[in-house]
């Protein structure tokens, strides 16, 4: 999908006011990194329609709004909500690094937990960890304690989440099917919660799974 170009005429209608958090890129038609990071900026506001909005502002067309926001390079990504800027970073960044500037702002689904905060409610004991992966690959690596309870099971055994020592928290490789799995068994009156990011998610913010010899 083409992204929006903002011009100055427009910027206070489409960025100030917006009700969604905006993800603004300043760039150039002479910018090599900008072309470069343009299918990266377009599969986030992709991925992100109705959630967030994802722009354009092009310099050397809206050179008295470059000025005021201090543009020193280009690319510069900015983050706006509410009508303030409240984040931003420069240089052609990735897929995972654009979207994370506008994560903080993102809806969250119901019933999800970041890595960190899984950590800490199983510091306090108060959670149980429940891997819904395959045996085998649950048997090589998994997160600490965790009990295994495959996904294509877990309707047929909701009991056995309710007789663990914590409150459940179910979750896959990347979270995607356990948000799912979280979303149907909550239709049904069984909220759970999942980890969101999965497997993957706990290892990239640096935490350690149990490896069984």
């Amino acid at each position: 999908m083409a992204l929006r170009e903002i011009t100055e005429q427009d910027f206070e209608r489409e960025i100030l006011q917006s009700e969604l958090p905006v993800l603004v890129e300043f760039g150039a038609e002479w910018c090599g990194p900008c072309k470069t990071v343009a299918p990266e900026l377009e599969a986030v506001a992709a991925e992100l329609e109705g959630k967030a909005k994802v722009v354009t502002v092009d310099i050397d067309r809206s050179k008295m709004l470059a000025r005021a926001m201090g543009i020193q390079s280009v690319p510069t990504f900015v983050v706006f909500h509410q009508g303030q800027p409240v984040g931003g970073r420069a240089g052609a960044l990735r897929r995972a690094e654009l979207r994370a500037l506008l994560e903080p702002l993102l809806p969250r689904a119901a019933g999800a937990l970041k890595p960190e905060e899984v950590a800490e409610l199983l510091r306090r004991g108060q959670v149980s960890l429940v891997d819904t992966r395959e045996a085998a690959v649950y048997a090589r690596a998994h997160l600490p304690g965790a009990t295994h309870l495959p996904e294509d099971e877990i309707e047929g055994r909701l009991a056995e989440l309710h007789m663990l020592p914590g409150e459940p928290v179910i979750y896959c490789r990347s979270g995607d099917k356990t948000k799912e799995l979280a979303d149907k068994l909550a239709q049904q009156g069984v909220p759970v919660s999942f980890l969101e990011g999965g497997v993957l998610g706990w290892e990239a913010v640096g935490f350690e799974l149990e490896r069984p010899d």
